[in-house]
Parts: structure tokens; sequence; C-alpha cells
């Protein structure tokens, strides 16, 4: 085996954002001379990659270990790029190209929100390599410079939801072009998509009730904890976290607020403002309040200002969900319950829940800012999804980090493909191909 050229290495793009945003840095790849490959495994990643370099995958789910592994041999891929890595296809990729000693990148919406975007190796959350050590974290942050956290880039809804439909909406019409695949989706993108809208129709009702309520909260001088839900769909819970659906740890929050926190305390439960309504969250978080004694002491927040919210709360309690680090930098004990980035000692809480009531304290604020100039630095870039400016800043941003690792620690190529000889070339030439 032998190291790849730093000049010219093979980036393979699997399933990304649905934004141009992995053909645009292919793109960009490209005018620097690296050479860009995809794999498009249903009818909406062909929408989002109108340019040379890619096969359609149309086989078997049980077919895919085999084909992958075969298309990073022969194509000689030196760098894996995919959004998020707990999807099937994606695991499989990802095993496959570690055992190759194939560096792989994962990209998503940013751990510093609103116009941050993750750029990771290895993975997120549970499986990042992100230091957990203070010591580790303070060392990265005194190199790196004073990041510029004000906002800068503004997102698109309206492109976000409209470009969304057209990929899960034509994938499902014309699913006869890809038959073998098998969506990653929890549920039909059909009952997704209606569920949001009338969730949508009631937002603004639900928006200024949740900003009363939260008000009232603050006035009365108790002491309350938030406990924002993500979207059960998320892998951050369905892969980062102990719990098989959202409603388990609901109940298991309610229950050891119930027993532990003071007796006229209140608990905020927010739900995620994108949540498409398959369960009735309202109704589980008011039965299980029900049933541990504190009907009175637990409310559900269907809206409202999250950070006035943080501003006024004791505490926060998350699974892994990104409004754990608002809380941190809004100064407020935080308990992660899943496996999160900032479950760190001195930023979150290590004891057990039943604990967490009585006995957090506020994160170490040095700390704190070593760890957000850490991630800014090592696994985050400026930009946005959907938004033209910030996309363009986010493609120039992805492009410079992945030319800059292909330098400075190009991947280890196979050695039957450093060895391939002319007969060999054509297969190493991007190619538009249709696998059965």
């Amino acid at each position: 085996m032998r190291s790849g050229h730093a000049g010219r290495q093979v980036f393979l793009f699997l399933q990304g954002p649905i934004t141009p945003f992995f053909a645009e840095v292919a793109d960009a790849l490209e005018a620097r001379g690296h050479k860009a490959l995809r794999i498009n495994l249903c009818y909406g990643d062909s929408l989002f990659w109108r340019r040379g370099g890619a096969t359609d995958y149309r086989g078997p789910l049980e077919a895919w270990p085999a084909f992958v592994s075969e298309f990073l041999d022969s194509r000689g891929v030196t760098d894996l790029v995919l959004l998020g890595e707990q999807r099937f296809y994606h695991k499989v990729a990802v095993a496959a190209a570690k055992a190759r000693n194939i560096r792989v990148t994962v990209t998503d919406f940013g751990y510093l929100r609103p116009d941050w975007i993750t750029l990771e190796p290895d993975g997120m959350s549970g499986d990042s390599a992100f230091p957990r050590e203070p010591d580790a974290i303070r060392a990265l942050a005194a190199a790196a410079p004073e990041p510029d956290l004000t906002v800068k880039y503004g997102d698109s809804f309206f492109t976000q939801a409209v470009w969304d439909m057209a990929y899960h909406l034509s994938s499902s019409l014309l699913s006869f072009r890809y038959p073998g695949y098998r969506s990653h989706q929890v549920h039909h993108p059909a009952f997704v998509y209606l569920g949001t809208g009338l969730h949508f129709l009631r937002a603004k009702r639900g928006h200024k009730r949740a900003n009363r309520l939260i008000q009232s909260v603050r006035e009365s001088g108790v002491p309350y904890w938030v406990f924002p839900l993500q979207m059960e769909n998320d892998f951050q819970l369905r892969a980062y976290s102990p719990y098989p659906d959202l409603k388990t740890p609901i109940h298991e929050v309610i229950r050891s607020f119930a027993a532990n926190a003071p007796a006229d305390a209140r608990l905020l439960v927010k739900i995620h403002p994108l949540d498409p309504g398959m369960r009735n969250w309202g109704r589980l978080v008011r039965r299980s309040a029900a049933n541990w004694g504190v009907r009175n002491r637990v409310d559900f927040l269907d809206g409202g200002q999250l950070d006035t919210l943080l501003d006024g709360a004791r505490g926060v309690v998350t699974v892994n969900s990104t409004v754990g680090l608002w809380g941190l930098r809004s100064g407020k004990p935080l308990i992660t319950l899943g496996a999160a980035v900032f479950d760190i000692e001195g930023l979150a809480f290590k004891g057990h829940l039943d604990r967490f009531w009585a006995e957090a304290q506020p994160p170490d604020q040095e700390l704190l800012t070593a760890f957000i100039r850490a991630i800014a630095s090592e696994i985050q870039i400026r930009g946005v999804y959907y938004g033209r400016e910030g996309l363009s800043a986010a493609v120039r941003a992805a492009a410079d980090r992945l030319d800059l690792a292909a330098q400075t620690n190009p991947s280890v190529l196979r050695q039957e493909v450093s060895q391939a000889g002319p007969e060999d070339a054509q297969a190493l030439e991007p190619d538009r191909a249709s696998v059965a």
C-alpha cells in the first residue's frame, strides 16, 4: 500500500443535505485538481447532483455491502463524504471506508446555530472523534482563532421546504427507477408534510399561548426547568441515545422531576418546531404528569421564544438536542441523557438524572469558551444550506477544509488501484453507470 498523491484525491459523495451543497463542493474540489464521484441511491439524489461522476445504484439492500466495497476499491476512493453516518447505506459505506484507511467526513446542521454547518471527521455525537477531556479541548482552543459568533447568513425555510418535498416526493413517485432503495425515514413523506403543514397552521396561536405561559411562569418567580423535545425520527435520538422512542425519555424525565425537584418547581416541555405530529405529544406529556402526580407542575409548550424560555430557566434537560448547547451558552446547568458532543465534565452534569435537580451547577465559562472556540475551528464551518449567500460561503469553507486535509494528510489508496495499468485507467474516470 502507498499514500495517495496529495494533489489528487478521489472524493466519493453519498447522500447529503437536500440542497446543491454536495454538487457545488464537488465542483470546487475538481477545480483544485481532485476527482469527485457520487452514488445515487434514489431519484432525489440525482435531482441534486446535476453534474458528471455519478453512478446509480439500483440493486437490493443486501447487495449494497459488496457493491460499495468494490466501488471503493475499483475507483481508488480516498475520501468519503456524507450526511450523517447512521443510515444503513452510510453505516455500511463508513465501515468499508475505515477498513481501507479511507478518510470519512460527515456533515449536518451545525452544533453552533443558526449559521454554522458541521463538517466532522469519522462521525457525529456518539461517533464523534472530538475530545471529551477538558485539557485536550483547551489545547485545541489555544491554537484556534477567535470565532465570530455574530449571525452573518440567513437561511430560507421556504427553500428548504420546497427542496425537501421535491426530493422525497420525486423519490416516492419514481421509486421504480431505483427499485431496491429503502429509505431511512420512519414515516411516509406525504404524511409528514401533511402533519407538518397542520402544525404550522396552528403555530401562530400556539406561539402566542406559549409566550404567555413562559411570561407567567417567569413572573411567578418559581424555579423551572426546560425539557426540549427532539423529533422521533432524528438519528440523534434513534442512534445516539439509549431510548427506543421519544415517549420513554419523556416518562423518565417527568418521573424524576416529580420525585426529586423542589415541590414548587415547574417543568416546561417544549415540542420541536418541525415535529410532524405523528404522535400527540401534548396528551402524552399531560398523562405522564398526571400519572406521577405533577399534573399542575408540568406544562407543554408548542412554540414560544426559546431565548426567553432559557433565560429564566433553572436548568435544561435534553437527550442530545443542540438546544443543550444554547442552554450552556445561557449559563444554565445541563444534563444530556444521550451521547452529545458537549456532554463533558465541567459543561454538563455527569451524575444521575435524579440528582440533577438539586446538585447541578452552571457550566465552567472558561471551558465553555474554549469548547466553542475549538469546535468552531475543528468541526464547524460557517454557512447555511438553503440561503444563497450562506450556501456559497459553506461551499468555499467545505472545499477549503477537505482540500487542506487531502494536502496535509492524504488518504491511503488500495495497492491494486495504485498499481493499475493503462488498461484500468477508464475505470477511474467519472461515468454514469446503472447497477441492476
